[in-house]
């Protein structure tokens, strides 16, 4: 089994995704758009996840590869193999499937709670009722045609969909490690300015190991419920 990652910056990597991975015994490859728009043959992967990063979806005139990437998403998707998006990664997933990608009213920044959206298909993924997880967008999505919202919270409406049964966006981050949050905040520290739904950098950093293991061990069950 091969897993391909897309990877928008060098800071927002795959987290608690690549042990996953490892032990699923999966061979990983990624395209690391930073460096080159390298794409694979589609026909050669059999898991595809879509990063997040600073640019918008909407950005094609300062990064081509944007284009190339959701056309490349597109096909993916159209194959029936699994996609999984995690925030620019679902606003790609939705924008390649005919979706617009907006300003959301509310930055969101840290920790804060999601809720569950009961879907109308039983055999959708479905998350805990409420689950503090990590955020950090500006943008939101709407739902492409046929998606299931799965998820929602007070800030953004359009938390994480399901599309079809092999499809699953997350605009919040499940696989975030204490690493990858310092990394979020050194680079992006300009995006911090303080509000209802933006933390300070001290209270970002300063939840408990348990937190990661929370939203990793959900990570995990989103990833073994896309390729079951």
């Amino acid at each position: 089994m091969r897993a391909h990652y897309f990877q928008h910056v060098p800071f927002e990597g795959l987290g608690s995704i690549e042990p996953w991975l490892g032990s699923k015994g999966y061979d990983l490859t990624g395209t690391r758009f930073f460096e080159a728009a390298d794409l694979p043959d589609r026909k050669e992967i059999d898991l595809l996840v879509i990063m997040g990063g600073p640019m918008s979806v909407n950005d094609e005139g300062r990064f081509p590869w944007l284009s190339l990437e959701k056309n490349f998403v597109r096909e993916m998707i159209e194959s029936g193999k699994p996609v999984l998006g995690i925030c620019l990664g679902a606003q790609l997933i939705a924008n390649a499937m005919g979706a617009q990608v907006t300003a959301n009213p509310e930055k969101e920044i840290g920790w804060f709670p999601i809720h569950a959206v009961t879907p109308v298909d039983d055999d959708a993924f479905r998350f805990p009722p409420s689950e503090t997880v990590f955020h950090w967008h500006g943008e939101t999505f709407d739902l492409p045609a046929r998606a299931i919202r799965l998820a929602r919270s007070e800030g953004c409406g359009n938390q994480a969909f399901q599309l079809g049964k092999q499809v699953i966006g997350l605009q919040f981050h499940l696989e975030t490690t204490p690493n990858l949050a310092q990394d979020l905040v050194f680079h992006c520290r300009e995006e911090i300015v303080p509000s209802r739904y933006v933390q300070t950098a001290e209270e970002i950093l300063s939840v408990s190991p348990s937190r990661y293991q929370s939203v990793n061990d959900l990570m995990s069950g989103v990833l073994s419920y896309l390729v079951r």
